[in-house]
């Protein structure tokens, strides 16, 4: 049976939840081995739902930096003779997963919407279609947040990471959270989006950001808004910013160019609010509400 490895996220004493999701879809593909990456993470690492953890554990690895990371996965990959590597497509994700596949010469697919033996599903043309690859070969693939339930810790072996750590030249300054609401956008369960109908950035705030907290969500934006100056772009949703697939995204005054759609389309259940009954937005809809967003908006927020 071939080895599969799940690289482990760390959030406090924590395993984030997309991590969790992976080794969920990894238990389904062979003999699962955790990697858990940082310092101070032991107490962490042992949550992660896989029957072997090994963990690295080094204040040398404190902040992620793809030198270390990818050298100390690469390691691992060879000490217990791997096929596949699984990740979250988070931030780190998405960065480590290309670099790793070039470290080992291994394919490498990005989002993927299913995982498993029979190949990996992900979508292509902003969504338009879903294309199915079946590697022959070795591979590096990063799973989208909520494409599958979160596995359930259990306890395992656990072994120390007794490889090399190399030299990195670069270095971590300051850490600066960006969160882009009461959620983190990738990992949330609920997005609340505006865009340019909301007129202006005292709206986003007064409007959004409210909106979002009442209903525990991330707050996040289209394109339009950020180039405008209004939020930072750690808030932005679409092919050149986030990819979310929350259970519930709610779009206000997002008129859904391609550009954003690319990156929310694989939401389950989406509504909209626009006062444009032809914007293209309500075409991925689930819900549509046409009207005027500083009518209903406070509605929404004083029911809730």
């Amino acid at each position: 049976m071939s080895t599969v490895i799940v690289v482990g996220e760390v959030d406090g004493n924590e395993i984030k939840n997309i991590s969790q999701q992976v080794a969920a879809v990894a238990s389904g593909m062979g003999n699962v081995v955790g990697i858990v990456i940082g310092n101070n993470v032991s107490e962490a690492a042992m949550k992660l739902a896989t029957s072997k953890i090994i963990i690295a554990d080094d204040e040398r690895l404190e902040h992620y930096d793809p030198v270390k990371f990818t050298s100390v996965v690469s390691q691992i990959v060879k000490q217990v003779s791997a096929s596949k590597v699984l990740i979250g497509a988070t931030n780190m994700g998405k960065d480590l997963g290309p670099r790793l596949a070039a470290e080992l010469e291994w394919g490498y697919l990005g989002d993927c919407l299913e995982a498993g033996n029979d190949g990996f599903v992900r979508p292509n043309f902003a969504g338009k279609i879903l294309a199915k690859s079946n590697p022959n070969g070795p591979v590096v693939a990063s799973i989208r947040n909520n494409a599958y339930p979160a596995g359930e810790s259990w306890s395992g072996s656990v072994e120390n990471f007794a490889g090399n750590i190399p030299e990195s030249n670069l270095n971590t300054s300051t850490i600066e959270n960006v969160g882009a609401g009461t959620v983190e956008l990738t990992e949330a369960n609920i997005v609340v989006s505006g865009g340019r109908g909301l007129e202006s950035s005292e709206n986003y705030d007064s409007h959004i950001r409210p909106l979002a907290e009442a209903m525990g969500a991330a707050a996040g934006a289209s394109r339009a808004i950020v180039d405008a100056g209004w939020v930072p772009h750690s808030h932005q949703v679409g092919q050149t910013g986030k990819t979310v697939t929350p259970d519930l995204y709610l779009a206000i005054g997002i008129s859904g160019a391609i550009q954003h759609l690319g990156g929310m389309s694989g939401s389950k259940f989406i509504v909209a609010i626009n006062k444009d009954a032809e914007a293209p937005i309500f075409k991925v809809a689930d819900y549509g509400i046409v009207g005027d967003l500083f009518e209903i908006v406070p509605v929404l927020k004083s029911k809730l």
